[in-house]
């Protein structure tokens, strides 16, 4: 039997490595689909409910495990919704390839049945890759190309293939003119600053008596440094929400997470700075940063068109963090003044009681904060946590402690709802033998999440730890919303566009042979994460909390405070209970230390 070009394809990505393909069949897949057949099913193809599902479980994957993710679609309508998810790949500068179906070249330009202009829909988000594969000889490279540039940019690329082109004899390029040969290999390379760039950032640093470390996702790979340096500089260490697990949060230096979503020490950190380090992070939030001309600056990145954009920074240092840091530290002075350094950490102790007290405020019927603060020390030292985006995301952020060997991830930059089922099932596959929560709020849980879970029911068996987690914060509300309307806007809960209905989701997970849970006092909090870490396949949590439990912004003014007033005048139908859980979570930042109980 003849190599068809759709045969080809999965020999490919079997050639890069590629053992898994998230996808939703199709009609414009066809081919592939029957090439998948001959194949053995390798790649393994992991079916999804929906497009938009496989580009996130193939972003988590990506997150993950390093690797590429690799999704797949029909023509028309499939294409339309992988959308999302490569969206949340090139915003959060993730490693992603879609191979999508198209219509037959002899119906192209006819109007023809589910025929979209691919390229114009993918010319965005694809915008470092995308190609139409029209004849066999044009695949290989087409598909190398693909591949090599989504790793090498990091961001997400689309190959299209007809479905008549699918079904073509393959034949590889021949040595003629105008044919474009490919290679496989991708070697490893590192970039790195020049010596004169790295002497005026080490002159800058050494000159700081304040120092304040920034970190993102770039950073991962460069742990040792970071904590190296910010010793020698006697710096604390705060965090974008994508780097939340690059550094543990046990060192008494770190501050946790930086902006909106972050902790009373980051803010501080970055107002009483006078010199910034920025390493492997384009947190876009430039007001939660040091006011200009306040701070000397310093940047890391591997990336060129993501530098100096964020803050005045002096020395924009292009390179691959670990190397950059480990040619810098030697140049850094080794005497430090230490008052700094006990400020921050005196800061950040202190952060950790005030959350202590908030997460036991009392609520109605359970503080969401009391939810993941109960989880925390339950956490498997090898777990993998995701957040959806909303008000789950704000408690991930301040209440969860990364410690070596875990991860973590969410929506960073898109910050799209109904994100973490997918990640979760895309972090399964890329570790099979690591536990994986997912912490969701009821309305991401709605949208998409519930049958996603499907999805987890249908693949449990391919997992050597079987244990796939979700807690839900089920609370009628689209929370974090109805909080910037309050904050923001000085308006009150709109119950239409706000209130969602009240889902039974522990039945629904047990009505698909998953383990279901449904918590409705605090005093059942623990037991009901105990039960599901101890479940031995996947678990649905299902906790009824609390809206009235305010995110307080670490940097809450009094203008935002005057807001949430306003909205109580206007007659929020949740006024009394919001004041009263809004004004006791803020005290807790006023309240003396107390000695931790024991």
């Amino acid at each position: 039997m003849s190599t068809k070009v759709a045969d080809h394809v999965l020999q490919r990505l079997r050639e890069w490595g590629v053992t898994v393909v998230f996808s939703y069949p199709g009609d414009g897949i066809n081919g592939l689909l029957a090439a998948w057949g001959r194949a053995e099913n390798q790649p393994r193809f992991v079916q999804s409910r929906h497009e938009e599902m496989a580009a996130f479980e193939a972003v988590g994957y990506a997150k993950f495990s390093g690797r590429l993710g690799v999704c797949a679609a029909t023509s028309g309508p499939g294409a339309i919704h992988l959308l999302n998810g490569l969206y949340d790949a090139k915003l959060d500068h993730v490693p992603v390839l879609a191979i999508v179906g198209q219509t037959a070249r002899t119906a192209m330009g006819g109007s023809y049945q589910q025929e979209v202009d691919l390229h114009t829909l993918f010319k965005d988000v694809a915008s470092d890759f995308v190609e139409t594969v029209t004849v066999p000889e044009q695949l290989p490279n087409v598909l190398d190309r693909a591949i090599r540039t989504a790793y090498a940019r990091r961001a997400p690329t689309a190959v299209i293939i007809p479905g008549d082109v699918q079904e073509l004899d393959y034949a590889a390029p021949t040595h003629d003119f105008k044919m474009v040969p490919s290679s496989l290999d991708r070697s490893a390379w590192t970039a790195l600053p020049s010596q004169e760039s790295l002497e005026r950032a080490a002159e800058i640093l050494n000159s700081g008596h304040r120092v304040a470390v920034l970190i993102g996702q770039g950073a991962r790979g460069a742990r040792a440094e970071v904590e190296r340096i910010a010793g020698l500089l006697g710096a604390g260490v705060a965090k974008a929400l994508l780097g939340k697990d690059a550094l543990s949060d046990e060192l008494p230096y770190v501050t946790g997470a930086i902006g909106l979503l972050g902790t009373r020490p980051s803010y501080e950190l970055m107002r009483d700075c006078d010199t910034l380090l920025t390493i492997g992070s384009s947190f876009p939030y430039s007001q939660f940063l040091p006011d200009y001309g306040k701070a000397r600056a310093v940047q890391i990145d591997i990336d060129p068109h993501m530098v100096g954009m964020r803050y005045p920074y002096e020395v924009n240092l292009v390179g691959d963090a670990r190397a950059t840091l480990q040619r810098l530290i030697p140049m850094l002075d080794k005497d430090r003044d230490r008052e700094w350094y006990d400020t921050v950490c005196a800061n950040v102790a202190r952060w950790r009681q005030v959350m202590e007290r908030r997460a036991e405020l009392s609520a109605d019927p359970i503080n969401p904060e009391y939810v993941t603060h109960v989880l925390d020390p339950l956490l498997p030292g090898n777990a993998i946590i995701t957040s959806d985006s909303g008000s789950a995301a704000n408690w991930y952020a301040r209440h969860l402690t990364m410690r070596n060997g875990m991860r973590g991830s969410l929506s960073g930059t898109l910050a799209t709802m109904g994100c973490g089922v997918p990640y979760a099932i895309g972090a399964k596959f890329a570790h099979p033998d690591r536990p994986v929560i997912a912490l969701v709020g009821d309305g991401a849980m709605q949208m998409n999440g519930m049958a996603e879970l499907i999805t987890a029911a249908k693949y449990q068996d391919r997992w050597e730890d079987p244990r796939l987690v979700v807690g839900i914060l089920n609370n009628h509300d689209l929370n974090q919303v109805t909080w910037e309307m309050r904050a923001m806007e000085g308006s009150p809960s709109f119950l239409p566009s706000q209130e969602i209905p009240d889902v039974q989701y522990a039945a629904f997970a047990r009505s698909l042979g998953l383990t279901g849970i449904r918590v409705e006092k605090p005093g059942d909090v623990e037991s009901g994460w105990r039960a599901g870490l101890d479940a031995d396949g996947p678990a649905v949590i299902e906790f009824l909390t609390d809206p009235a439990v305010p995110p307080v912004p670490p940097h809450a003014t009094w203008e935002q405070l005057e807001s949430t007033a306003a909205a109580v005048l206007k007659g929020d139908a949740d006024r009394g209970a919001m004041v009263r859980q809004g004004l006791k979570a803020k005290v807790q930042e006023f309240l003396p230390g107390r000695e931790k109980k024991r």
